[in-house]
């Protein structure tokens, strides 16, 4: 794989390429950054472009955990695990334990997962830490465990296919500190980072936070909470009851799109705007028709083909980018005509996908 051409010619060439195409068989070369050494908090991170195989050698039986199904983010990674899985010709087997509570189920699933005969599995992890010991005994049978979107700290991985969300929390800060910068008129934020303890909430918290430091950005305190929707709208309820003057609700997708409708309601559209530090198919809705303001883009469809194209070169005994992860941008109303969707976000209509034979 040429790992080190250009970004500008990867980027010409998906400009060159027509959407559609992108979309499917050729989604590819797509531009991503590399962290080196692997798996490090602080690597360096370098430019590269990805190519996938053109296909398995095998029709190898992978596994992949997800944390729950219940918002558009990870029904995009399962687009992104499926299709790929269909394009090199592997067998894929998805599995969802329900929510950020269900850290248990999410334990079971992958052993069963291993009893039942994976060759690898790919993990979207509920929690930072605790699937360490799972993650150690599955690796320990020489089964590759890839670490897809959320993060471990366990070094018993092969392979990460992720983003920085510490980087997708600053993008989002560094916006609004933009916009109001020390010495402007100070103005509030309600901040909702998701499922306390999830390693890529506390990521983008963080980030999140730095960037806004010595701003006139005023944080409120953050409300941790899962990202169901019903939990989502009962905090930004609480938030805006509590503080009239709020300026800005920032926080999951799942936010964002759950804020819409009580903005709306309360008539209080161009006095409190939305920001979501990750983008889903009803973010990217949200920002074309002007209701949500703006969010980083990180491709999580293609994390996923990402995570699934590891794993077989890892079988296969292939060269592989031990810890990558698509280039991220912020999208708002200026260049959001000019984000190719398919890219980005499944296709309008996708259903979930649990397996492929």
């Amino acid at each position: 794989m040429n790992k080190h051409l250009k970004l500008a010619s990867a980027l010409a060439l998906a400009t060159a390429l027509p959407a559609s195409a992108m979309a499917q068989d050729a989604w590819y070369p797509y531009p991503a950054e590399e962290v080196t050494p692997a798996f490090s908090a602080d690597g360096e991170v370098s430019e590269v472009t990805y190519t996938p195989l053109e296909a398995a050698a095998q029709p190898w039986n992978i596994c992949v955990s997800f944390p729950h199904m219940k918002d558009a983010y990870w029904l995009g990674v399962d687009y992104g695990v499926v299709d790929e899985a269909k394009r090199l010709g592997v067998k894929l087997n998805v599995v969802e334990a329900g929510g950020y509570t269900e850290l248990n189920t999410q334990i079971s699933q992958i052993e069963d997962c291993v009893s039942g005969g994976a060759d690898a599995v790919i993990i979207g992890a509920i929690s930072y830490d605790g699937l360490n010991n799972v993650i150690s005994e599955v690796a320990g049978q020489g089964i590759p465990v890839i670490d897809v979107i959320n993060g471990v700290s366990s070094g018993d991985i092969a392979a990460k296919s992720l983003v920085s969300f510490r980087t997708m929390g600053s993008e989002i800060g560094n916006y609004l500190a933009e916009k109001h910068p020390a010495g402007s008129d100070a103005v509030k934020v309600g901040w909702f980072p998701g499922p306390a303890g999830a390693g890529w909430v506390e990521a983008a918290h963080e980030g999140f936070m730095g960037a806004v430091e010595g701003s006139a950005v005023e944080v409120l305190e953050p409300r941790f909470g899962d990202t169901g929707k019903e939990t989502q709208l009962k905090l930004v309820e609480d938030v805006l009851q509590a503080n009239p003057d709020v300026r800005y609700l920032a926080g999951t997708a799942v936010t964002a799109e759950a804020a819409q409708g009580v903005i709306r309601e309360r008539g209080l559209k161009g006095e409190v705007d939305l920001l979501a530090f990750y983008m889903t198919p009803g973010v990217y809705t949200g920002i074309q028709r002007g209701f949500i303001l703006a969010a980083p883009a990180d491709s999580m469809v293609i994390q996923g083909r990402i995570a699934v194209d590891q794993a077989v070169r890892i079988l296969e005994e292939q060269d592989y980018v031990k810890h990558v992860g698509p280039k991220i941008f912020v999208v708002d109303p200026e260049n959001i005509n000019d984000v190719p969707r398919e890219n980005i976000l499944p296709p309008d209509g996708f259903r979930p996908e649990f397996s492929v034979e």
